[in-house]
Parts: structure tokens; sequence; C-alpha cells
């Protein structure tokens, strides 16, 4: 993998077919709430995975057309494993959401980058494109939280039709590394697919997604290329909690 490759990132839905991976329906997920209720501006618990430790959340904001939404997991692996998996961007597709293209337009400094993602739609709604910057907050040893913002800039570029503009995928994610090589992750974020879509549909989305990409991202660390890789990052990475 390139440098490039690795200095990169950007976690979070966007639009999608409705279709959700066999794994999201397994036996051992929590299905909580089937939303039918008015949301209001206080999180709501909506999934709870116990065997994977996967919760997720989401909550209706005030002026914001679409539905926030919240995940945290403890995850087996270390961090540096699970850097070295958000930071490749080559292979989002392999377990990001409905990524049909992904890359860096241009790199800004070792901890900034301004990125384009291609998102595939549902059957009859024209597929998303959103460009954005990424920059990373790397630990120190006083603190051991690693964390990456993520905000789309939607004329960051010219649009390119027939795709539309998001007008939002926005992240922040925080990793931080526990004792016995585990990862407590940590993330928010709120996604505006811009154009006409339904807003269920959408909304199903913002509830549905963040938990298939945890579950994604853990996939990915039965690849023992992330685990095994040695080549050095451009910022120190903590394994321990201390």
């Amino acid at each position: 993998m390139r440098l490039t490759a690795y200095l990169n990132m950007l976690l979070l839905a966007a639009v999608l077919p409705l279709t959700v991976p066999a794994v999201v329906h397994a036996a051992e997920d929590d299905d909580l709430d089937s939303l039918q209720d008015k949301l209001t501006n206080e999180w709501r618990l909506v999934r709870n995975d116990r065997m994977r430790s996967i919760k997720t959340w989401v909550k209706q904001e005030d002026g914001k057309r679409f539905r926030s939404f919240k995940a945290e997991a403890t995850l087996d692996g270390t961090l540096e494993a699970y850097v070295r998996v958000l930071l490749d961007f080559d292979n989002y597709k392999k377990w990001y959401w409905e990524v049909l293209e992904a890359k860096i337009l241009h790199k800004v400094s070792a901890t900034e980058y301004q990125f384009y993602i291609k998102h595939r739609a549902p059957y009859g709604v024209p597929n998303r494109d959103v460009p954005g910057v990424l920059k990373l907050e790397p630990q120190s040893r006083e603190n051991r939280t690693f964390i990456i913002r993520v905000k789309a800039f939607p004329d960051l570029i010219p649009e390119a039709p027939p795709l539309v503009r998001m007008k939002a995928e926005d992240m922040l994610i925080r990793l931080t590394p526990l004792a016995g090589n585990r990862v407590f992750v940590e993330a928010e974020g709120y996604v505006d697919p811009g154009g006409r879509v339904p807003g269920w549909a959408n909304n199903y989305i913002q509830r549905a997604a963040p938990y298939s990409i945890l579950v994604g991202f853990l996939r990915m660390m039965e690849n023992k290329e992330y685990m095994e890789d040695k080549r050095p990052l451009p910022f120190a990475v903590f394994n321990t909690p201390s």
C-alpha cells in the first residue's frame, strides 16, 4: 500500500440499497426499536449486538432534514491495525457501505487530506458523490485516543451529473486502545444525501449502516495484512492505554 492509501478516512453512511446484508440480520443482533415513534433530540438506542459488543443510536436534531447517528463498539485487535484499515482507502469497497469509488484529491499535510467518494444509491435513484476534508489527530503519550474528523465540502470540486452531490457526510470518530489488544470505537455523524430521496429511506440508512460498517470493520481485521504490516505510519500509534 502506498502512503496516500493509508492517510485517508471516511466512515460513514450515505445513500445505499435498501437490502441489508445478511450479517446485519444475524440472530445475535437485537433490533430494539422500529422507529415508528417520533424521535427527539435525545439519543435513542436502536441496535444492540451483545455478541459483537456493538451499539447504535439515532436522534432527530433541530434544523436538520435527517437523523443523526452514533455508534460504539469494543473490538478485538490493535489500534494500529484498525488505523491501517481505516486509512487503506483503496480497499473501502470491500467493507464500507456501497462505495463505488474512493480517492484522495489533495494532500494538504501529513494529517489533512481532501477526498472524493462516490456512493451507489438504491435502484431508480441517482448515485451520490461527495468531496470533503479528512483531518487526523494522532495520539500522544498523555492522550491515547486517536481522532478522525470528516466533513463534506460540496463545492470543493465541480458537480458531475448525473451524480447528485451530497450536502453532508460528516463524522467524528474516536479510537481508544484498551488492555488485551482491544479497541473502543466511538463514532457520531450526520448524512444529507442531497437532492430528492424518501425521508424514510435515508432514515433507515442512518439506522442500519453504522452497524453494518462496524461489522465490516471487524471483518477486515481477519486479514493478517493489517496486523502484520510493519511499515511505519507518518505518526506514532500506541496500542496500549498507558
